[in-house]
């Protein structure tokens, strides 16, 4: 059984910084890549932040240079960095993996809160 539990998110004035971690089990963790996602409030769920199996890392404009996505294959854990956060950056964040076959159940998410 596919199963997500994300961590780490809380409440941090704006310019600050988190560490979220996922600890992914139920699938062949090392093969598939690994991503963030959030939804703001009121909106709707979204990539953020992409790593793939080999390594190299893809991350949305409004993240680039603030963010950091990272892998543990030995842990099954995704991690996200977050830099010089912005109160755009609030949201309930989500980790999901992408390969063969496909995961399609979510975990709970860990809520980040950016304000003053």
């Amino acid at each position: 059984q596919v199963q997500f539990v994300e961590s780490g998110g809380g409440l941090v004035q704006p310019g600050g910084s988190l560490r979220l971690s996922c600890v992914a089990s139920g699938f062949n963790f090392s093969t598939y890549a690994l991503s963030w996602y959030r939804r703001p409030p009121g909106g709707t769920r979204a990539l953020v932040a992409t790593v793939w199996v080999s390594g190299p890392s893809n991350y949305i404009n409004a993240v680039k240079g603030r963010f950091t996505i990272s892998r543990d294959n030995d842990k099954n854990m995704v991690f996200l960095r977050m830099d010089n956060l912005k109160p755009d950056d609030t949201g309930v964040y989500y980790c999901m993996a992408g390969g063969n076959p496909p995961v399609r159940t979510w975990g709970q998410g860990t809520q980040v809160t950016v304000s003053s």
